[in-house]
């Protein structure tokens, strides 16, 4: 069955910059990467929790397409914009790096070919203050401003941003999904999707969860008391 159109495929995202797929799928990457970490940025805070930390520094591996054209499209002023916090709409994003270094976030580009990606892939490395808070970020940008964020410390998982979502990284143990489905829809939360990975029966091992409804505060802190949990984000929809 083929997918309806929308207004959105037809004229583009709403953006700052040349391209859906370089510049607004670029930041929109760069956005989620940030609240995946933790932080909660605005002009006079970058990073505000991945164990407490804050972001210290940022670095991007750019591949194939990205690599070659990225830098006549914005890309790496709408990726560093994208992890301060600014949308494909925002202007700030032209001004990304001069902002970024006023906040004193490090950053660094580096560019690769490697087929083993997707066209539009990109790593981000976020680091926070104290050096042992850090987050790694696989997403790709895959047209018309929509992305997905594939990998997450290595864990595999399908983040779109267009629901609310829980991330979570745990030791996997017998119980673990059914207490945190059970936990979601004791809130009359319903689940509208959700994806889960582990390295091997006993190790660490990951959940994301696309939700219909806003999960509440109780709910999160439920979830936080569980065992071994190494790892918990909501992501709020962002389109």
């Amino acid at each position: 069955m083929s997918k309806n159109k929308t207004l959105l495929d037809i004229i583009g995202p709403v953006m700052i910059g040349p391209s859906s797929s370089h510049t607004a799928g670029a930041s929109r990457i760069g956005y989620m990467a940030g609240k995946i970490f933790g932080a909660d940025v605005s002009m006079n805070q970058i990073g505000n929790s991945c164990a407490g930390s804050k972001i210290k520094k940022v670095n991007f591996t750019l591949y194939n397409s990205f690599a070659k054209t990225g830098f006549g499209h914005g890309t790496e002023l709408a990726l560093l914009g994208g992890v301060i916090g600014f949308l494909p709409d925002d202007i700030r994003i032209k001004n990304s790096f001069e902002i970024a270094k006023n906040m004193g976030l490090e950053f660094n580009f580096s560019y690769k070919e490697d087929f083993n990606f997707h066209p539009n892939a990109v790593e981000i490395s976020l680091v926070g203050e104290d050096e042992s808070s850090s987050i790694n970020v696989l997403g790709t940008s895959v047209g018309a401003g929509e992305i997905v964020i594939n990998k997450i410390n290595g864990y595999k998982f399908d983040l779109r941003g267009d629901y609310t979502t829980l991330i979570l990284i745990y030791k996997d143990a017998p119980g673990v999904v059914y207490r945190v489905t059970s936990l979601i829809q004791s809130q009359n939360v319903n689940i509208a999707s959700m994806h889960c990975d582990r390295n091997a029966k006993g190790q660490v091992a990951s959940m994301g969860i696309a939700l219909d409804n806003e999960i509440s505060d109780y709910t999160m802190q439920k979830l936080s008391e569980i065992n071994d949990m190494y790892l918990i984000r909501k992501l709020d929809k962002i389109r």
